[in-house]
Order: structure tokens, then sequence, then C-alpha cells
């Protein structure tokens, strides 16, 4: 069986009079990327800061690799790395001092350890060059190599492609599934790149309101029925005439959307012989993005 490394229970955050979470319920496997999205204030930076232990929870428990949060702090945090919003490196020292300076504050670290997280991060070539020369994505693997010096089996990553050109995104994309894959780490990624987290996860918690609405994998959450897009003239006739066999309803180019069927040809048909022109049906197969604005009404993401 997969073994479960992060569970959340119940977890709520007060602030004042203001319930900022409400209940949170969900658990993470080893060798899973597990996509963290929410909304503008849906609580999503405040859950994650209680994941690593920057606050403290108002009510609920964070079990990491079995260890209560709570009781055995210590033990729970050695099983955990993190980056929460940029990584904190001395851009002076070069990217093995760093690495240096960072595990010395980790009990009994084996110092053949170094060389592995270099490799494993693929900075080999620059790992003796100062940390002011590097670019923001080689500044990023080498923050992942810093919260990997404990061995961790949970990575928790706040916006890790963040700022990061294409070429820069795609390389960290890839990274992250060899690290769940090759290293069978558990990997929680929270992004606002929500192609990103439909090319990289396995599965997805949506949070909205201090509340997780959705939790599924990415493949269940896109079994959505796909749509046609009728371009037609005259506009007014097309929807009369579709709404006579199926539901209508417009995207927001102001083109007619119908269900995917296999009636579609005999539509099509319907419409010509009637006077109005087709000029083109444009299969629509959901994205995640799609997904996301149906279940928080529209919300920008955070």
């Amino acid at each position: 069986m997969t073994e479960i490394t992060l569970s959340i229970k119940g977890l709520r955050k007060r602030i004042g009079k203001r319930e900022i979470i409400k209940g949170l319920d969900f658990e993470l496997k080893s060798g899973e990327v597990f996509g963290f999205l929410g909304p503008n204030g849906a609580g999503k930076t405040t859950t994650i800061r209680m994941l690593v232990g920057l606050i403290r929870p108002t009510a609920g428990s964070i079990y990491v690799c079995g260890y209560d949060v709570k009781k055995d702090f210590v033990k729970a945090m050695s099983h955990l790395g993190c980056i929460v919003e940029n990584p904190e490196l001395y851009p002076y020292l070069t990217g093995m001092e760093n690495l240096q300076h960072f595990s010395r504050m980790i009990p009994n670290f084996e110092s053949k350890h170094l060389d592995y997280v270099v490799k494993l991060v693929r900075l080999q070539d620059r790992i003796n060059d100062p940390v002011k020369t590097y670019s923001l994505g080689m500044r990023q693997r080498l923050g992942i190599a810093q919260a990997l010096l404990g061995k961790p089996k949970v990575l928790i990553l706040d916006e890790p492609t963040n700022g990061l050109d294409p070429m820069g995104i795609r390389e960290m994309r890839e990274f992250i599934r060899f690290l769940a894959e090759k290293e069978g780490l558990t990997v929680l990624v929270s992004s606002h790149l929500l192609s990103e987290i439909q090319l990289m996860c396995d599965r997805v918690a949506v949070i909205s309101k201090g509340r997780v609405i959705k939790v599924d994998t990415v493949s269940n959450l896109l079994n959505l029925q796909e749509q046609l897009v009728w371009k037609v003239t005259p506009f007014e006739k097309g929807i009369s005439l579709l709404q006579t066999v199926t539901s209508v309803s417009l995207d927001e180019e102001n083109h007619l959307v119908t269900p995917l069927s296999e009636k579609s040809s005999t539509w099509n048909q319907m419409l010509v012989e009637n006077g109005v022109e087709v000029h083109e049906i444009q299969r629509k197969v959901p994205t995640l993005e799609d997904l996301f604005l149906e279940l928080t009404g529209g919300e920008s993401v955070e």
C-alpha cells in the first residue's frame, strides 16, 4: 500500500474573530505531486505556514509520516522540507558554502549526502560559484537542495515556478516529477499557474474561502463533458434552433456552446437547412482552469 506521508484533519485557524481556515481534511501519499490551488484570500498560504510549523493551528491535527506536529514537532519536521516563498540564500557565498552552512544545523549529517543532493538538482558545474551569479532557476534549485539536506519524505514548494522563464518552468516541472517518481518523495506544490498544475500534478486540492471544495486526481477532475463551440450567423436564429435539440450556453467570446454529441452532424444539417450559416464547429476539451473557475465561481487565483 502507498504510504500516507502527510495527513491533515479538521484543520482550523482563527485570527481574532475571523476564522480563516474552516476545517481542512486531505492526505498526501508517497511518490505523488499534489497541487494546492486557491483564489485570493482562500487561505492557501496560511495553510502552508501551519504545515511547516511557522504558525499554530487553532484546531485540528497535522501528521507528517505518522508524527503529530503538535506533540512530536521535531520528529515531524525531520521528515519535511520546504521553500515558503523565495529560498533564503547568502549571495556572497558559493552554492556549496550555502549548503555546508545549512547542513551544520542537521544532527548527524553525513557529508557525502551533500554531493548526492548537488547532483540531484543538477548544479555540479556551478556549485562552487557565488550564488549572486546564479540565475533565478538555479537559485530555486539550490533552495530545493537546501530543503533536501535533511532527507525529507515530504517536500512543500510554494510557487516554485514563480518568475521563471518558459524554459525554466519546464525544467522545474520535470525536476519535480523526477523527485516524486524516481526518489519517491511526496511533493506539495502551490501555484497560480493552472496549466502547470495540470501538467505536473497527480492530484489537486482546490481551496476557497477557507474550505477544501474538491480533492481528486487531475484526470478525474477533468472528466467533464467535452463541448462544441459553434460560430454561426444569424446568431439569434442559431440559438433558437439549437435550443430545440440540446442545451446551449455562451462562452466569453459570445459563441454558442453545446455538449459534445453524436448528433452534432444532424444539428449542423438542421441549421443549414433552416438558413443558418455554420462558419466553424470547434471541439473544446475541458481544462483545469475551466474546472477551477466553475468551482470557485470565477474568483481569481492567488
